[in-house]
């Protein structure tokens, strides 16, 4: 599945950021993270609802509980991409995330790839 290895990429950056992506690796982490909900979606819709993948995102989201059987983590992966979306967009007056806060969020991304493969398997 290539959404789990963008999410190994995106945890890399924040467990071992390197000096030379100094000041941008939450931002790349971030997208990384964020590319690997968006492509976990993609995935899903390809097999349970041929057509939705070409819906924005936020729409997506919004049908995500009634596709899943853990409402919970649907509801918390919608929070998880719109935060992550905030900050893969550059503010200059904004401070960048913490290594905490995108831990949150890149285990809320986890745990949406983890569901949508279980669900799968059953």
């Amino acid at each position: 599945m290539i959404s789990i290895e963008l999410w190994r990429g995106a945890d890399l950056l924040l467990t071992d950021p390197h000096a030379v992506s100094a000041g941008v690796w939450p931002r790349a982490s971030a997208l990384l993270a964020r590319q690997a909900l968006e492509t976990a979606l993609w995935e899903l819709w390809l097999l349970r609802a041929p057509g939705m993948e070409w819906c924005s995102a936020q729409a997506q989201l919004l049908c995500l509980p009634d596709y899943v059987r853990d409402r919970d983590v649907a509801e918390r992966a919608a929070h998880a991409w719109a935060s992550l979306s905030r900050i893969c967009h550059n503010h200059a007056y904004e401070l960048l995330p913490t290594a905490a806060e995108l831990r949150v969020l890149l285990d809320t991304t986890r745990d949406l790839i983890e569901a949508l493969a279980a669900d799968r398997a059953a």
